[in-house]
């Protein structure tokens, strides 16, 4: 472990120099991994684990559109893929990888299965920091631990396979075995991060739940969709109001950022867009400061929590989630979106 300058702060990092793969696998030489879920992030993580060499299966309900996704990426039933309870039995280390709400109901099965010195391993620090909300309370001669992969499980699975990582944050809520270190930072290494990064459970779930209401989702969708409805009501066509609203950003300018900063991406543009920008930044701090605030806030408070809890555990979730997703689905905005995206030039090529 190493310590970095981030700005004038310290932080504790782990890269893949300092912890190889091979070294990864030597900690886990003789450990099982059950990954428990298939949803979002299983996939990614689970295979990222069976390419880099680790003795990985798969726990999921039978019968189950996940179950079917799972033998189609490969995984074997009765040799690799079984029933959830199995998987747990098998394993030595129990990748707990549902959603926050099947977590809740599911976790009487996966308690009676956390036999000492076994390892759990999440990837959001909610159901271990709302303990009171959730009800899951890991016994104390496990260890438990946390890999959260900063993207979506696609992002993880697609980044691996371009030779890449993603980076990752990593967390020990409970070391029983003094083995916990090695054993995160492993699975960490072994599930294709990037570099590892310190944190602890609670301001893992604080600064998730902030910025994938905030930045990463919430806020960008709506940021999104406030420029493009003033331009469309002050004449601007669907295609110049997308272009200039989202297909600019991610696709020209975003890049620039990820390169190599904010400051060098105003470099690169014209002095009238460096003027304006440099202008208008501050009073768009200003405006939004209060609502980051008041989420920060929500979110510190465990209302968000709950309501996540309460929403996503209803019998017809999916259903009214479907809805939502649709509205944004056929708005003008992604609907214009979509053809734009039909017209890039990588689509075209012969």
């Amino acid at each position: 472990m190493a310590k970095m300058n981030f700005g004038g702060v310290e932080e504790n990092v782990v890269t893949r120099e300092e912890f190889p793969l091979d070294k990864a696998r030597e900690v886990l030489k003789d450990e099982t991994i059950a990954v428990i879920g298939y949803g979002v992030q299983g996939p990614g993580q689970s295979l990222n684990l069976k390419d880099n060499g680790f003795n990985v299966i798969v726990g999921q309900r039978k019968d189950s559109k996940t179950w079917d996704k799972a033998v189609a990426d490969g995984w074997v039933p009765g040799e690799t893929l079984f029933e959830i309870e199995e998987a747990c039995q098998r394993a030595t280390i129990i990748q707990y990888l549902l959603s926050d709400a099947a977590q809740i109901a599911l976790w009487p099965t996966i308690k009676k299965h956390l036999t000492p010195g076994k390892a759990l391993y999440f990837s959001h620090g909610f159901a271990v920091t709302y303990k009171e909300r959730t009800g899951i309370v890991p016994p104390a001669d496990v260890d438990v631990i946390l890999v959260a992969p900063k993207g979506s499980g696609t992002s993880l699975r697609r980044l691996f396979l371009e030779g890449r990582g993603l980076n990752s944050s990593y967390a020990i809520f409970q070391d029983a075995t003094g083995r916990a270190f090695e054993r995160v930072v492993a699975l960490g290494i072994g599930v294709g991060s990037g570099y590892l990064f310190e944190t602890d459970f609670k301001r893992e779930v604080y600064s998730d739940l902030t910025g994938e209401r905030g930045t990463l989702m919430g806020c960008i969708q709506g940021i999104f969709a406030a420029q493009y409805q003033v331009l469309r009501e002050n004449g601007h066509t669907p295609s110049e109001a997308f272009n200039e609203t989202v297909e600019e950003l991610t696709q020209s300018l975003m890049p620039l950022v990820a390169e190599n900063g904010m400051d060098w991406m105003y470099a690169n543009c014209s002095t009238t867009a460096q003027r304006g920008a440099l202008d208008w930044w501050r009073p768009f701090r200003d405006a939004t400061l209060p609502v980051f605030q008041k989420l920060y806030a929500e979110v510190a408070s465990g209302n968000e929590a709950q309501r996540s809890i309460d929403t996503n555990s209803k019998p017809d979730y999916r259903e009214k989630l479907d809805a939502e997703l649709r509205e944004l689905r056929e708005s003008e905005l992604w609907q214009a979106g979509e053809v734009v995206r039909t017209l890039r030039p990588e689509r075209n090529r012969k």
